[in-house]
């Protein structure tokens, strides 16, 4: 099948990302007294867990982990339908490779989602089940600024903050994929348009 090659790479970073959180979760302890500085003291690693979504943010309700975990599933399964479609029509290979990141991403982070909670036991102590309620392994610290911010300071005054968010290979690989093509969309959709055209 010729469209193999793009869900070849989905697999690769899905295969990736599960063996970097299960080495993180294995061989770390978490907090600042399991971190390693791998480049300096600026790029660690640091393990931790999210319970909720990009940037910590989360659902106020009892529900609302399981409606975000619903809301991952939905989401993988429209996305491995859009990049079917969009190299059935012969999109441009850019941005067939840039959705094959972004879905690896979102199966990542949803095998965290469903599952960790059982196989890692990382489920909150206040879930309604380990089901559905794992939370995603994050270890990739870009160590810019960390401290309290100025009580002035709008939404964050008063609070401890780090500037760059930790991050795992599945976030990564959705950022670099819609990054790319943001970046290349005029480049990508205009050769669409000349193959539409001739």
């Amino acid at each position: 099948m010729k469209y193999a090659k793009y869900f070849l790479l989905t697999f690769f970073l899905i295969a990736l990302d599960q063996a970097v959180k299960l080495w993180v979760h294995t061989n770390m302890e978490m907090g600042i007294a399991g971190q390693i500085e791998v480049f300096g003291d600026w790029f660690k690693l640091y393990y931790t867990l999210n319970p909720g979504m990009a940037f910590g943010m989360q659902f106020g309700s009892e529900y609302g982990k399981l409606g975000l975990s619903l809301f991952r599933l939905v989401a993988m399964f429209f996305i491995a339908y859009y990049l079917y479609k969009l190299a059935k029509e012969k999109t441009h290979p850019g941005v067939l490779w840039s959705m094959a990141a972004v879905l690896a991403g979102a199966i990542g982070n949803l095998i965290d989602s469903i599952f960790y909670g059982v196989w890692l036991d990382n489920a909150p102590y206040n879930a309604i089940s380990p089901w559905f309620h794992g939370q995603v392994v994050d270890m990739f610290y870009i160590d810019i600024w960390e401290g309290r911010v100025a009580d002035w300071v709008p939404l964050w005054g008063g609070d401890y903050i780090s500037l760059w968010p930790i991050f795992n290979i599945a976030d990564a690989a959705i950022f670099c994929g819609v990054a790319v093509i943001l970046i290349f969309q005029k480049k990508f959709f205009k050769a669409v348009k000349q193959e539409v055209a001739e």
